[in-house]
């Protein structure tokens, strides 16, 4: 009995499925599970011909390897892996054909002359598409395989054409051809060359190299003068985005140093722990994860405001436990931070073991901004830009517009005179340690995004973060800003002539060198005490 309802379903779909395509195209594709593989590249024509954008799926698959047909029926079937199990389903409606097997299917041939003709074909019909980004996808497909045929094709397309990106993107393939072809007159061929070289396609440059041997010598200068321009173009994008790199290297910098800078400046205390703050705000990410693993996309939203309580308290309670009994002896806070580090280091390997965990990235952070074809942001990156920045100007308005921002000031300005007048300088010291702490967490849920989390993952930011404090002014929040960025930048500027290692040395010289001339930083701190 269930096989007869597994026959009748599986017949049933066959038929919607044929009723859609006509009685050519369905008699092509019968025929094309008996071709031989010499006979399918003029199959592929007469699909396009026939069948259109209707038969999209069948060429995606094939042209992947993935297309097969039943060994009883001929049927045509995708072969799919669904959670580590290759499954079969339509090309057309994507139902899964839960009776077939590796055994009752057979694959249909494809070579590389084959996938050169799929890739054609599918740009082909894209270009039809009722999308704006799958037409401009489908002409650029089209760049490596220009011939008469698909240059007639956008000829008679371009006119009609109204979204003015895939019109250039046209042009540029219109352009790209006509300059290839020795049979059109100097002039138009130049005239074609002049308006490639304003284009970054690779698929441009490639035919401007070519082009640099043509037997015209107007068309050879022409060509190298094209490349001159695009490869400017190309230098000042490069610029860009190392750039971004440093800005990105610069936000990073600014979370994890952003709350040394307030325990520093206000209580003067060496905070060697401050790396595992940042690590446990790490952790907090990836368990958020783990207790929402069908809300990925909305767990970093969680992670954020779980990782500030989670570092705060605990920096409030190391505070409240050992820094206060140490206050004026800033080398035995170095040393009992440090071993609070080692004891935090230890707890997270017995907890979670020594191994690394991957925390995911939401959706909406994967993915890059494709700005032109040499120049493109990744988001991950711009979003952490953008939400430290933000985290910068939210802890600016805490401590200028509330009560607990005046007393910090007041304490890191003068403590004996803010005591004296009333200010709980004990209160102060624990909610500015946790303050501090809490924002290191939040640091800890921007790293989970970049790289792996670890026991030692806040080892490798605890020294930048002195630096950035040192070099920007203790205690000065625009200095922690503006050092930020500015080793950030310089970083990632100098580590395409001196490598990685080099470019961290350089770097802390030049601090070293800095600090000899304005032992204060960039933005010393003002008042009575401050020295």
């Amino acid at each position: 009995m269930k096989v007869l309802i597994s026959l009748f379903l599986f017949l049933s779909v066959f038929c919607n499925t044929a009723a859609a395509l006509t009685p050519t195209t369905q008699g092509l594709l019968q025929d094309l599970t008996e071709a031989k593989l010499s006979k399918m590249p003029d199959m592929v024509e007469q699909l396009e011909t026939a069948g259109g954008e209707e038969l999209l799926p069948v060429f995606r698959a094939w042209l992947e390897g993935d297309l097969h047909y039943t060994r009883d029926q001929g049927r045509l079937v995708v072969e799919v892996e669904v959670k580590g199990e290759d499954t079969y389903q339509d090309p057309f409606t994507a139902e899964t054909i839960a009776t077939l097997t590796s055994r009752d299917v057979r694959k249909i041939k494809v070579n590389n002359k084959l996938r050169g003709l799929l890739r054609g074909v599918i740009a082909r019909i894209q270009l039809t598409s009722k999308d704006a980004g799958v037409r401009e996808g489908a002409v650029r497909a089209l760049l490596t395989e220009l011939d008469d045929d698909t240059f007639a094709t956008l000829e008679s397309l371009y006119p009609e054409e109204t979204n003015s990106d895939v019109k250039d993107m046209m042009s540029t393939a219109l352009s790209m051809y006509i300059a290839q072809q020795s049979d059109n007159s100097v002039s138009v061929r130049l005239d074609a060359i002049e308006r490639l070289g304003d284009s970054l396609e690779n698929d441009v440059r490639n035919v401007l190299v070519r082009l640099q041997n043509d037997p015209a010598p107007a068309i050879a200068s022409a060509a190298e003068k094209a490349l001159v321009s695009i490869n400017q173009q190309v230098e000042r994008y490069a610029l860009v985005d190392q750039l971004f790199f440093g800005l990105s290297l610069g936000s990073v910098l600014l979370l994890a140093s952003i709350g040394l800078a307030i325990t520093f400046g206000v209580m003067g205390v060496i905070n060697m722990a401050h790396g595992e703050m940042i690590m446990l705000g790490a952790y907090t990410t990836y368990v958020v994860q783990l207790l929402m693993p069908n809300y990925i996309d909305y767990s970093i939203i969680v992670a954020i405001p779980a990782a500030f309580l989670v570092s705060g308290l605990m920096g409030v309670l190391i505070e409240r436990l050992v820094i206060c009994r140490l206050h004026g002896r800033p080398l035995e806070t170095l040393l009992a931070t440090f071993g609070i580090s080692l004891i935090l280091q230890q707890l997270v390997r017995t907890i979670f073991s020594p191994l690394n965990r991957q925390v995911s990235a939401p959706s909406w952070m994967s993915g890059s901004w494709d700005i032109n074809p040499v120049l493109s942001l990744t988001l991950n990156r711009l979003y952490i830009l953008a939400f430290a920045l933000l985290v910068f100007i939210a802890l600016v308005l805490i401590l200028k517009k509330s009560s607990l921002g005046l007393n910090v000031r007041a304490v890191s300005q003068n403590r004996s005179m803010a005591k004296a007048m009333g200010v709980k300088t004990e209160w102060v010291d624990a909610m500015t340690f946790g303050l501090g702490s809490g924002i290191a967490g939040i640091a800890g849920v921007a790293l989970s995004q970049l790289t792996n989390v670890g026991p030692n993952l806040g080892q490798a930011y605890i020294i930048d973060s002195f630096m950035v404090v040192v070099f920007g002014g203790v205690g000065n929040l625009l200095g922690t800003l503006v050092a930020a960025f500015t080793l950030g930048i310089a970083t990632k500027f100098l580590e395409p002539t001196t490598g990685a290692v080099l470019a961290a040395i350089l770097v802390l010289v030049f601090i070293i060198l800095f600090i000899q001339k304005r032992p204060k930083g960039l933005f010393p701190q003002k008042g009575r005490a401050a020295e």
